[in-house]
């Protein structure tokens, strides 16, 4: 287990930045960054600092990839108070069927992507039964890899983008591992995404049966006669109760009860792992494995001959030997999904995800007591996610949170009005790793806890780095001579006179949203000696040399870069 869990080394642990202020941005050549911030200054700076943005502005950061003008918008035309227009959103993105995505599927399609509606045979017999190359077989991942970005940035169904992708951490399997990658599409589409609103038991028992998991966890070589305990342990450990309801190598008969409902266990003792792994033998595919060579399609099967069948005392709860076929599995996903302590794990990693690393305790309760309550309905996350959503924190948070790599490019990608998709093949490949420098591919984190989520994790100087590379790359990069982002257009559209404070102004309300308290610092940059007043000629028809021309255009670009780079554009 701790080779699967650790071998490509333990999650990295980076430093929080230096807490030095935005300033002196500047000074020096036009396309100079300004010194390395933290993206979260501390609460006691003040709204100075970092002020708070209009509630439209908060609501639409922290429920999709990133508040773009027109959605900003169209939120604030959803009702008459902030009250009724985030209802009005949550009922709406919760409704997500209801939303038509076809626009983003015909883009993937019209860049190349090929293998995202193949079916779990299908994928294993174009891209594992030939042997083919290893751009043919890990082609399914890396196709989902990018389309992540492709949905962030372009979906209409941006709540569940968000939870697709807290789903995809949360069950981590690594798109690389060489045996999952080729069946990534089926893990993606028909796992994750599926029940990311659903039902949390009905996902467990997906996630077990999958051929991505099955293998990424090793559950699908378990067997009476070899047990692994891979998989057992990481579904308790990560993907239900949380380490912090282990209670070791205890005696399961001396576990003292929940205090919240005296019929379960506080916790999980390693036992209970054992237990669980021996009830999970026989979960395998269908993989030419020598006893049965003629079964090779790559689907979930259960093997009686495999399974312990022997009795079984897992989570203070017998199992009587000689079950049905997979029922021993199934007992132990019942009770999971009923445990308290479980759904208290579960929403404190949503209420994280969307608002604060450290969820306020009360609303953890609240929220597990949904969880719970409907454990057995179709839509219990959806449920849940709606009562988190409307909770206080949703008007009270601001500042608590920042984007990963990830969300800081496809929120960037999303104001900008980017129309770009990224390809397979170049610069999409350039693209991704740059992605990877900053430590955030998606779904690549290589080890079963996935990319942690907190702000901790992801302030290191390294990490801010490569971050900042990207947003300003994405600022410069044209594709067959289109910039991937459309800064001339877009101010030749959108501001009449080009002086430095319009330009500025024009930049910040469409990146942040509001103006910032260092909205100065950026005028200065823009208007270098001149005065704030002084047209900065740019369009043809002007009586300007072509040299002035192009300094004043890559200016423009850099103001808007350092925009990108500031800690009002990472906080959430």
């Amino acid at each position: 287990m701790l080779e699967r869990r650790y071998g490509h080394g333990r999650p990295l642990q980076f430093r929080p930045a230096p807490k030095q202020a935005f300033a002196a941005a500047a000074a020096g050549a036009a396309a100079k960054a300004p010194p390395i911030s933290s993206p979260l200054p501390p609460r006691s700076a003040g709204p100075a600092v970092l002020p708070t943005p209009p509630f439209a502005v908060r609501a639409l950061n922290n429920m999709s990839f990133g508040a773009t003008a027109g959605e900003i918008a169209a939120f604030n035309a959803l009702g008459g108070s902030d009250s009724a227009r985030l209802t009005a959103y949550v009922d709406k993105q919760l409704n997500w069927s209801a939303i038509d995505d076809s626009a983003v599927e015909s883009r993937l399609g019209a860049a190349g992507y090929n293998t995202l509606g193949k079916s779990l045979t299908q994928l294993w017999a174009d891209h594992v039964l030939p042997d083919p190359a290893y751009e043919v077989r890990m082609r399914p991942a890396w196709e989902i890899q990018r389309a992540a970005l492709v949905r962030a940035v372009h979906s209409k169904r941006q709540l569940r983008e968000v939870m697709t992708m807290f789903w995809h951490d949360h069950f981590n399997v690594t798109a690389s591992d060489y045996v999952g990658g080729p069946v990534y599409v089926h893990y993606d589409r028909d796992v994750i995404r599926k029940y990311a609103f659903g039902n949390f038991r009905a996902m467990l028992e997906a996630v077990a049966g999958s051929t991505a998991m099955l293998y990424y966890l090793d559950n699908q070589s378990n067997t009476r006669a070899g047990p692994n305990e891979n998989f057992a342990r990481e579904l308790l450990e990560l993907h239900t109760f949380g380490s912090e309801n282990y209670l070791g190598l205890m005696d399961p008969f001396q576990v003292p009860p929940c205090p919240e409902d005296p019929s379960f266990p506080i916790g999980y003792t390693d036992i209970d792992v054992y237990e669980t792994a021996a009830a999970f033998t026989g979960w395998t595919v269908k993989n030419g494995n020598w006893q049965f060579p003629s079964e090779n399609d790559g689907s979930f099967v259960y093997r009686p001959s495999w399974h312990d069948t022997g009795p079984k005392y897992p989570l203070g709860m017998f199992l009587y030997p000689e079950q049905a076929a997979l029922k021993d599995g199934r007992d132990i996903l019942n009770r999971i999904a009923q445990h308290p302590r479980v759904a208290k794990f579960i929403c404190r990693k949503l209420i994280r995800r969307f608002f604060s690393d450290t969820p306020d305790p009360a609303l953890v309760d609240s929220a597990a007591a949904v969880f719970r309550a409907n454990w057995q309905n179709a839509d219990q996350i959806k449920l849940t996610l709606r009562h988190i959503l409307l909770s206080s924190a949703a008007y009270d948070s601001w500042g608590e949170k920042i984007r990963r790599p990830f969300e800081a490019v496809a929120a960037a990608l999303r104001a900008l009005g980017s129309q770009w998709t990224l390809p397979i093949g170049q610069p999409g490949d350039e693209f991704s790793w740059r992605m990877g420098l900053s430590g955030h591919t998606p779904y690549d984190w290589p080890a079963p806890n996935g990319y942690p989520d907190t702000a901790a994790a992801w302030s290191g100087s390294n990490t801010l780095g490569m971050t900042w590379n990207l947003l300003g790359w994405l600022t410069e990069k044209s594709v067959d001579g289109t910039p991937i982002a459309p800064i001339l257009s877009a101010t030749r559209s959108g501001v009449t006179q080009w002086t430095s404070r319009n330009l500025v102004d024009f930049w910040c309300l469409r990146l942040l949203g509001y103006l910032p308290a260092r909205r100065q610092v950026l005028v200065d940059f823009m208007r270098q000696n001149g005065a704030e007043t002084e047209i900065i000629a740019d369009t043809d028809t002007w009586a300007i040399n072509d040299l002035k021309k192009h300094y004043n255009q890559q200016r423009l670009r850099s103001m808007v870069a350092l925009v990108l780079l500031s800690p009002e554009f990472l906080a959430r």
